[in-house]
């Protein structure tokens, strides 16, 4: 009986939120990174530099991992379905309005660099608090046992978003002159819009915590409040005290260094691979097929290996070989001159970091408890994109340095 009751509330609970959340997502990422893609043309129109560029793309996570520990504090205040609806309006205002950047620069006289900055740091406060927001949500419904499949289904959303949208990117850059705007400036104001719309929908549909849940039938809403009770009663012994100690934890800094490398390796590649592939000689429209192809790759690795994980019952060798294939297929990468077999190291290189991430994100929730979840998991995940800062920035700089990447 009690295990009838555990799979048809689970179940209820994963069709209810896993699908909108994956959507949520998956617009969430295709706006953060969707820079990469536009730079294919905006570059020239802005008389951006390598250098430049590669500032700007990464300046977004210095703004980011400033706010993202209060950002989740508040949302634990006030609740996941008003903080998540008003990230999602602001960063699709802020993502739309780069479409505007020459029309910014001369209304207000700042140079296109400065704008192009401004904006992406503007992006970073708005975006800010997101993930872990998403991540703090879901140890609101999910027991532990089931944390690694479930985040990777919901984390699924960033390879999948670069998959279908490599190729939607590459056919908005096709709209160059369309009603006076350049096809860069239609990729930034398309891919906006469905964060607006979806800001109002979230709103109205997630419900803050299972108490709320009038949907759940009674006995169901009961088991899941006395489960996740039970659970968090059990990591108070060995979780930080409060949310000032959780930001010290050395377990909190020992997985932000973890975390660190693993989005070096996501973000250093990713802001950069549509520039890599169409180097091979593609057109704009077969860059966008070819950058999609370690995504896909990614995707199955992520929801599989998270899969693994969970009916193995074991985190930390996952997740160290996972990362460990992304060292290696990244890092050979950088020797090899032949497209395909380059491909190929990038390709292995997104398996392992795609198969890391859902099985990471179980490690802190599995000592974090109370008041120590929100702001521990913001401090964790704003420390590691810092690397969306640095890795970026540095492959912009040794592009410049030396003509390769």
């Amino acid at each position: 009986m009690a295990e009838e009751v555990e799979a048809r509330t689970l179940n209820r609970v994963a069709w209810r939120f896993i699908p909108f959340l994956i959507l949520c997502y998956f617009v969430a990422y295709l706006d953060r990174v969707n820079v990469g893609f536009a730079k294919l043309t905006m570059d020239a129109d802005l008389g951006l530099s390598e250098t430049a560029y590669g500032f700007g793309a990464g300046v977004f996570f210095l703004a980011y991992f400033l706010f993202e520990v209060p950002s989740n504090i508040i949302m634990d205040k006030v609740g996941a379905r008003r903080w998540i609806a008003r990230i999602m309006l602001s960063w699709g205002l802020v993502s739309g309005s780069m479409a505007f950047i020459p029309h910014i620069v001369k209304a207000t006289g700042l140079g296109a660099e400065h704008t192009f900055y401004l904006l992406r740091i503007l992006l970073g406060f708005a975006e800010a608090g997101f993930f872990p927001g998403i991540i703090f949500f879901l140890t609101l419904w999910f027991p532990a046992a089931y944390r690694a499949r479930i985040v990777g289904y919901f984390m699924a959303a960033i390879p999948l978003s670069s998959a279908l949208g490599s190729p939607v990117s590459a056919a908005l850059l096709g709209f160059d002159g369309a009603l006076g705007f350049s096809g860069w400036q239609w990729l930034f104001i398309v891919e906006a819009v469905p964060s607006i719309v979806l800001a109002f929908v979230a709103f109205f549909y997630l419900t803050d915590r299972p108490a709320d849940a009038t949907w759940l039938d009674p006995q169901d809403r009961t088991w899941l409040q006395r489960r996740l009770a039970l659970e968090d009663r059990r990591r108070e012994h060995v979780s930080p005290g409060s949310a000032l100690a959780s930001l010290a934890d050395y377990r909190v800094l020992a997985l932000a260094l973890v975390y660190f490398g693993a989005v070096a390796c996501l973000y250093g590649v990713g802001f950069w691979l549509p520039t890599i592939v169409k180097g091979f000689g593609l057109t704009i429209a077969m860059t966008g097929w070819v950058n999609a192809i370690p995504y896909v790759v990614g995707f199955f690795g992520m929801v599989w290996w998270g899969l693994r994980s969970d009916r193995a019952g074991e985190r930390t060798m996952h997740l160290a070989f996972a990362l460990a294939l992304a060292a290696i297929g990244v890092g050979a990468s950088a020797f090899i001159t032949d497209p395909v077999w380059k491909m190929l190291a990038l390709t292995v290189g997104a398996f392992g970091v795609f198969a890391s991430l859902p099985i990471f994100w179980t490690l802190p929730t599995a000592f974090l408890a109370g008041a120590a979840v929100a702001p521990g998991v913001a401090a964790i995940n704003s420390i590691g994109n810092l690397s969306g800062y640095f890795g970026p920035f540095l492959i912009g700089w040794i592009k410049d340095a030396t003509g390769k990447f």
